[in-house]
């Protein structure tokens, strides 16, 4: 049975197996990837820096850089396997409503076509809800129709289909 928890160094080994399952620069999104840009994350003191990052970013008392906003970041598990992420972003910049929206999800490769990014997706919707949100924005690329229809699933409605920086996005909002 499936998981949400909050990022744990006691998953590396894990996270670093899932990590050798992507293509090498692929973007994982929902992972929080970005806040370690150039960290060797096979380093175990670099990757529980890293993980307690990804924990801070989502306290809303600590003060972010003007392009950055806050996020809470779950692992998706079973048991002490990580099968992937989800975040959510508690508003949108300018990039974020163009291009990246309030909640963002990966799955492992080795852990796909099993509902799980449906699942996670449908479980962050009431945090989202609790933050005070009353519609969510989220997107995937345009020709990612397992992500289409994961949001689709949880009540997305297409607004539009827009071509960006980072390739042509679909653009969904969900009402909480």
């Amino acid at each position: 049975m499936p998981a949400l928890i909050t990022p744990t160094d006691r998953l590396h080994v894990s996270w670093m197996s899932a990590c050798d399952e992507w293509p090498p620069g692929a973007h994982q999104s929902g992972t929080g990837l970005r806040l370690a840009p150039e960290a060797d994350l096979a380093d175990p003191g670099v990757f529980s820096a890293w993980v307690e990052q990804l924990r801070q970013q989502s306290d809303t008392s600590e003060a972010l850089g003007e392009e950055r906003v806050h996020a809470t970041h779950w692992w998706i598990v079973e048991g002490d396997t990580y099968l992937g992420a989800i975040d959510l972003r508690h508003r949108l910049n300018a990039v974020l409503l163009d291009v990246g929206g309030h909640i963002g999800y990966s799955v492992r490769p080795s852990a796909r076509r099993r509902g799980l990014a449906t699942w996670a997706l449908g479980a962050v919707l009431p945090e989202a809800r609790a933050l005070g949100l009353d519609k969510v924005l989220v997107t995937c690329d345009d020709d990612n129709v397992g992500s289409a229809r994961t949001i689709e699933r949880n009540g997305g409605v297409l607004e539009d289909v827009r071509a960006t920086e980072a390739g042509g996005k679909r653009r969904y909002w969900i009402t909480l």
